[in-house]
């Protein structure tokens, strides 16, 4: 892949402790994080899915990957069309790099893992939202999207109309997917499972309110939205895995 391999959803927010406490209610787990940030950041997994929280100002939500001697790739990456609109690369930095997709999707790229390499493996207890299974993000420019992510290294498959209209990203370690921007303006993370229903009740009885932003042909179909302190949508999806 030509930003390096996947790290985290790197996602702003004002409360983290409000957010992590969120997300274990959801039965992720913390990892053990680095001291790279100077300001409050916190890991959290389920297994598959890795969110990285930072208690700061900046770009909500953020694809974030990494390229072990990053500055060395730039001079590829530009070659190949992907010009950064931030870079910090001084001999005493933690090299970062970030650019945007077509569509405005925050994507960076840093020199090194943030968190304990093997804290992130797969455990025994039962996902609360069913398995991730993509990032669908909106795309302003469906076309110009998918060939940037092409070029990335993801391979593109037919577009699909169920369990919503999208259009898949086959990538090593994260898969994406294009969604209109009318279903949802901001990225959303995909969970499947086909007793979703089941799972939709039982977050309920536990106080987990599913919102009512989820658009209507979703809504009868058996799905359900969960949207996190800090904005983040998690779309929980009645569909075979």
């Amino acid at each position: 892949m030509m930003f390096g391999r996947f790290l985290e959803f790197g996602i702003a927010t004002r409360d983290i402790r409000s957010s992590v406490q969120f997300y274990e209610e959801l039965g992720f787990r913390q990892l053990l994080t680095g001291d790279i940030w100077q300001h409050r950041y916190g890991v959290l997994t389920d297994g598959r899915l890795v969110i990285g929280l930072h208690e700061r100002r900046g770009a909500d939500f953020s694809i974030t990957f990494v390229q072990p001697e990053l500055a060395s790739h730039l001079p590829a990456w530009r070659a190949a069309g992907f010009e950064p609109h931030f870079t910090r690369l001084g001999e005493a930095d933690f090299h970062e790099v970030q650019l945007q997709d077509p569509s405005g999707t925050d994507i960076t790229a840093l020199e090194a893992r943030t968190f304990s390499p093997g804290a992130a493996e797969p455990h025994s207890t039962r996902p609360t939202c069913g398995r991730f299974t993509a990032c669908s993000i909106p795309a302003l420019e469906p076309e110009d999207t998918k060939l940037f992510w092409e070029r990335a290294g993801y391979v593109a498959h037919e577009p699909l109309e169920l369990p919503y209209e999208h259009w898949p990203l086959i990538g090593k370690g994260l898969e994406l997917a294009l969604h209109p921007p009318g279903l949802f303006e901001r990225p959303v993370l995909t969970f499947r499972d086909p007793e979703m229903g089941t799972r939709l009740r039982e977050l309920e009885a536990r106080g987990i309110e599913l919102s009512p932003d989820l658009p209507r042909e979703l809504k009868t179909r058996g799905h359900g939205l969960i949207i996190a302190p800090e904005g983040t949508q998690l779309l929980l999806l009645k569909a075979a895995i």
